[in-house]
């Protein structure tokens, strides 16, 4: 493609729906764990490619509250390359200075998982250039019920009112609360649906969708969806006329 893209116009929260790792696989005559493994591959691309653009936030769906429901075998290849893919790419997200964070129901990932997790956090903590995020464990509604359980709980103890309550508050409760609103969201594979992704945050968000699978995403298909978004009129609800 040769467009360039326009660096004083990137979105400065993007996030990505990773979809098609089974399908790929399936594909390729493969099991759907080969699917997956091969989508850390696609990861360390983008992560890359984002950073180098001057990409400040990216968040990745990585494991929903869903997909627990999956078969045991998947979910535990998933925990297992999970593992593998944070001791591989630590030296990645240090040399691009980039601080890994993550938003979800943690508790619930295996110990082993857990504790990597964490000790990557840490270790890349004072990293400046991006905030990579990785939805784990993560589901919107749940999230959300959970703001509620807070905040009432603070009414309840007179730390706040009714009246107090706002979309800051709601943010301040959010995972998300030291992240800025999702601009642009790129879901891979052909599917179009937000998957109890991000519902607050991305409540003005452009949607970009692609065929493409995740395994296949490169950068090139990155910058696609960029170019789609910086030819794209934001309005937040005003006019035209009012934004020019």
């Amino acid at each position: 493609m040769n467009i360039t893209i326009n660096t004083n116009n990137l979105p400065k929260h993007l996030a990505i729906i990773m979809d098609g790792n089974g399908r790929w696989a399936k594909k390729q005559g493969l099991i759907r764990a080969l699917g997956h493994e091969s989508g850390t591959k696609a990861v360390k691309q983008v992560v890359e490619s984002c950073a180098k653009l001057g990409i400040e936030n990216l968040t990745l769906y990585a494991f929903s509250t869903e997909n627990w429901n999956r078969p045991k075998m998947e979910v535990d290849a998933l925990m297992n390359i999970l593992v593998s893919a944070l001791k591989k790419e630590l030296p990645t997200l240090i040399n691009n200075s980039i601080r890994l964070n993550t938003i979800g129901n943690i508790e619930q990932l295996p110990s082993k998982a857990r504790k990597k997790l964490l000790e990557v956090i840490e270790q890349t903590k004072d990293n400046k250039k991006m905030v990579l995020t990785l939805a784990l464990s993560y589901g919107s509604r749940e999230e959300l019920i959970n703001v509620v359980k807070r905040i009432s709980e603070k009414i309840k103890t007179d730390q706040l009112t009714i009246a107090d309550i706002s979309e800051s508050t709601i943010n301040e409760h959010l995972y998300t609360h030291d992240l800025p609103d999702v601009d642009l969201v790129i879901r891979t594979s052909g599917e179009q649906r937000i998957s109890n992704f991000l519902l607050w945050q991305m409540a003005y968000a452009e949607l970009y969708f692609t065929d493409v699978l995740w395994p296949d995403f490169r950068e090139k298909d990155l910058h696609e969806a960029i170019i789609s978004y910086q030819k794209r009129e934001r309005r937040f609800g005003k006019t035209s006329e009012q934004v020019k």
